[in-house]
């Protein structure tokens, strides 16, 4: 870990945090519905920058600080792994992108495609910049490889358990399956694994604690996100 990198990741991570405040906010409501221009308590139009509370009635909007906190954390672990690295960007971007896609599904249970699908091709462009610095053409060929194969995957389960996984998670397992696979099939597996053991310690401690029901659904998302990230910092350690 690269802490001159770290830092400058933690103080780059504050303003990405907060222009990810828009499409949290725009994108936060239930799947179908159109995108939100205005206050969801009182209908008043939100004009400019989406703040933590409406101006107009006070109640709040977006909880303080924590995408820009949020944000800041991932990003000074992103690029303190990847410190120099020609993939550094390409990880940044995720990293960030993962941040707005968590918060969007903890708060409607949705991953919009609005995020995820224009993510493929900047993604793969990314890394396609990173393969030609690095000359490492196999990595990229690697990636999408774990694309298409952690979207299958997930596609399967969906298709054998309905209900459990959603099109986007699916979706967003292909996005995953990119990053992940740049480092190498250990990683894509780690990210993987990683994503359903997280769910079913954060299940079985809400059960304990009565936040949910045996039948209660959580949002599948974060724990994707939080299993490739502990993936891709663990694929550093083993490389060091």
């Amino acid at each position: 870990m690269n802490l001159a990198w770290a830092a400058a990741g933690a103080l780059a991570g504050v303003p990405v945090g907060a222009l990810l405040r828009v499409p949290v906010f725009r994108m936060s409501v239930a799947s179908g519905e159109p995108e939100r221009t205005a206050c969801p308590h009182c209908g008043a139009a939100m004009a400019g920058w989406p703040a933590s509370r409406c101006r107009a009635c006070g109640r709040r909007l977006l909880a303080p600080a924590v995408l820009e906190l949020v944000t800041a954390a991932v990003l000074a672990l992103v690029c303190g792994r990847f410190a120099g690295q020609p993939s550094v960007l390409a990880f940044a971007f995720l990293g960030a992108l993962g941040v707005a896609l968590g918060a969007i599904d903890i708060a409607v249970h949705r991953l919009p495609d609005r995020l995820t699908l224009p993510a493929y091709p900047v993604l793969a462009v990314l890394l396609g910049i990173a393969a030609v610095a690095g000359h490492d053409g196999g990595a990229l060929v690697r990636a999408l490889l774990a694309s298409a194969a952690l979207m299958a995957s997930y596609l399967l389960l969906a298709l054998l358990r309905p209900g459990q996984l959603g099109g986007g998670d699916v979706k967003l397992a292909a996005l995953l399956g990119l990053g992940l696979g740049w480092l190498g099939w250990p990683a894509v597996i780690a990210g993987a694994t990683l994503a359903f053991m997280l769910t079913a310690v954060v299940s079985l401690a809400l059960l304990a604690a009565r936040r949910i029901s045996l039948h209660g659904e959580i949002s599948f998302g974060p724990f994707m996100l939080g299993g490739a990230l502990l993936a891709i910092l663990a694929s550093g350690i083993a490389v060091s």
